[in-house]
């Protein structure tokens, strides 16, 4: 990777080719697994993240920019297809899984792979000196820590508001905190800036994980591109149900002797408004988001990409 700048367009279309080439030019013994991720990496919000806070005033982004997008979507490969495993699930953004059509062990080996390519990726800047500051391997550690205390609490129908946006903390919005903190730093931001980008991007995953678990209760599975209505039977608690609970509570009391049914449930996240709490919960977030975009007086194609990003992380499947 040169030490050129590129417009955004030219840099995601970059970042694209180079998580495909480390999705299928591995070890043939892998590749054969790794290269039917392809098809699968969806919008890439994360990489978009970091090559727009790497953005200089004439819209152009470095090429170290490219090197740290690249990383973050190959590590995020990685934690879906562990997620996959861990829920068991058939599909991902309308795809069958990897672990569905290889088998969890292969699953588990090439999400391996996957999280060891992204570190590689990583170590492949040049300027180290430059980049001292910017810790990948706490995200690894706050994203793995977050993804066991979910696994943890595991059908506890006592967790609470705070300790669960505590959880999502790490397992969603570390990463998301990583692209901009990547690109916030390959853009020469200034350490009050970064703090910012910083703080935009955890208010960005918050809000992002936060629609996503209202997906689940109110949207079909052939518009989510995956199952839903399942979180319940499979012991994921997230805030809808959390809200619903903590307003009554002997609906949790039932649910630890299962006592209640999927269908009920359903009912009661409704009559709870445990959706439209979540709902209101990422909004407060993703006003946040706004505010430290405000805070950074950034305008014209970067502020449009960062405000676009964190209100499709607010918004989601709505529109």
């Amino acid at each position: 990777m040169t030490n050129n700048v590129v417009d955004f367009e030219t840099a995601f279309e970059q970042v694209k080719k180079e998580v495909a080439k480390l999705l299928t030019k591995g070890p043939s013994l892998i590749s054969g697994y790794t290269s039917y991720l392809t098809e699968a990496t969806g919008k890439m919000m994360r990489a978009k993240a970091v090559l727009a806070c790497a953005m200089d005033e004439n819209d152009m982004v470095p090429a170290d920019a490219i090197i740290f997008a690249a990383a973050v979507e190959t590590l995020h490969l990685a934690t879906l297809v562990h997620d996959d495993i861990m829920d068991d699930a058939d599909t991902r953004r309308g795809q069958i899984t990897l672990q569905k059509k290889s088998g969890k062990r292969n699953a588990v080996i090439c999400g391996d792979y996957l999280l060891a390519s992204a570190i590689r990726e990583i170590a492949s800047v040049d300027d180290t000196d430059k980049y001292k500051d910017f810790d990948f391997s706490k995200y690894v550690e706050a994203i793995a820590l977050g993804e066991l205390r979910q696994n943890i609490n595991n059908r506890n129908f006592r967790l609470g508001t705070f300790r669960y946006l505590s959880i999502i903390d790490g397992k969603t919005a570390a990463l998301f905190e990583a692209s901009f903190h990547a690109g916030a730093m390959a853009g020469n931001a200034t350490e009050k800036e970064i703090k910012l980008y910083r703080r935009l991007g955890r208010y960005t995953g918050i809000a992002f994980q936060l629609t996503d678990d209202c997906i689940d209760y109110e949207v079909s599975e052939d518009t989510a591109l995956k199952p839903v209505q399942s979180d319940f039977e499979n012991g994921v608690v997230t805030l809808p149900l959390i809200h619903t609970f903590e307003e009554n509570a002997s609906l949790a009391e039932r649910a630890e002797k299962g006592l209640i049914s999927k269908e009920e449930i359903l009912k009661e996240v409704s009559k709870h408004g445990g959706v439209e709490f979540t709902h209101k919960t990422a909004e407060r977030y993703y006003k946040k988001g706004v505010d430290a975009i405000e805070a950074l007086q950034l305008s014209g194609k970067k502020r449009e990409i960062l405000e676009g990003l964190i209100t499709k992380a607010y918004v989601g499947l709505k529109k």
